[in-house]
């Protein structure tokens, strides 16, 4: 998709994301795609006994810069699954991602991982923060890693962002579910990403809480400019996104920017809501991974 835009950039965009794409590029402004992740026909098959379960079934996605979408479905569906192969963190079976016009599927890990750096940053449901770590060292280190010349006074400036300045020098056991997710939501923007992608962020967290961290991962999409991905549960916290995909047995069922949404049912057989953990684990395992593989540089 292709747009003409004014001399300000604008094109109905915010100004972060005016400014962003500018800035991004010396092409013209009306050559810029504005497309920041693209899927096509992709398809995830993984073994199960003497089987093969098909978790995703060819799916055709794309998702413009700037965008906040929400994916909902039931447990099972293939959320979890599809926000790790959209990080480069899983590989698919057949088909084409593409992240701001990389093709990553054709990519070693090492430069996955340097594109997560660059470009990526993930919200778990889980925290995932080095228990040693103080808030700010656990946003402070993956900066330093990178060698960002101003990673201290960015570090102080994103947790200021999600207010805990205050608790700044607090350790992991010292701050409570929702400030510990706050410190996550720091973390993840600390490369400054183009993309956040966040599965079940408020999962672990009473509903103030989790409404409170859901307000401010908006808050930093709408003044980043942002792309926003968010695997939830809660349908009330879904319907505020740009655009909502419903996703059922590995198929998208409904997509709000075609004018057609299904609802779904994202609880199992008990009743009970459950977040995507599977996922969760994968996220967290591969991002270890990455950061020691970087400090070893």
């Amino acid at each position: 998709m292709f747009v003409e835009t004014d001399a300000t950039g604008a094109a109905g965009w915010s100004p972060p994301q005016a400014q962003r794409i500018k800035a991004a590029s010396n092409v013209k402004l009306n050559e810029i795609n504005l497309r920041m992740i693209e899927l096509y026909r992709l398809r995830k098959e993984v073994p199960s006994g003497a089987e093969t379960l098909t978790i995703l079934h060819s799916l055709d996605l794309s998702i413009p810069d700037g965008q906040f979408v929400s994916i909902v479905g039931p447990s099972g569906s293939g959320k979890s699954t599809l926000l790790g192969l959209i990080a480069g963190l899983d590989a698919p079976t057949a088909g084409e991602i593409k992240i701001d016009g990389e093709a990553i599927t054709a990519m070693d890990e090492d430069s996955l991982a340097a594109l997560r750096g660059r470009k990526i940053g993930i919200v778990f449901q889980s925290f995932h923060l080095i228990s040693s770590l103080t808030a700010y060292e656990n946003v402070l280190v993956p900066m330093e890693i990178a060698g960002l010349r101003d990673a201290p006074e960015r570090a102080r400036r994103l947790l200021e962002d999600v207010d805990l300045t205050a608790r700044a020098h607090h350790y992991p056991s010292q701050l409570s579910g929702g400030e510990q997710q706050r410190v996550s939501i720091a973390r993840a923007f600390s490369n400054d990403p183009s993309i956040l992608l966040a599965d079940e962020p408020t999962g672990n967290l009473d509903s103030k809480n989790g409404r409170h961290v859901f307000d401010l991962m908006l808050k930093l999409n709408r003044q980043r400019g942002t792309t926003l991905i968010l695997i939830t549960h809660d349908h009330e916290l879904a319907a505020l996104a740009d655009r909502r995909i419903a996703l059922r047995d590995g198929r998208v069922v409904g997509d709000s920017s075609e004018g057609k949404m299904n609802e779904t049912h994202d609880t199992d057989d008990d009743g009970a809501a459950t977040g995507g953990a599977a996922g969760d684990e994968l996220l967290a395992t591969a991002t270890a991974a990455t950061v020691e593989r970087r400090g070893r540089r």
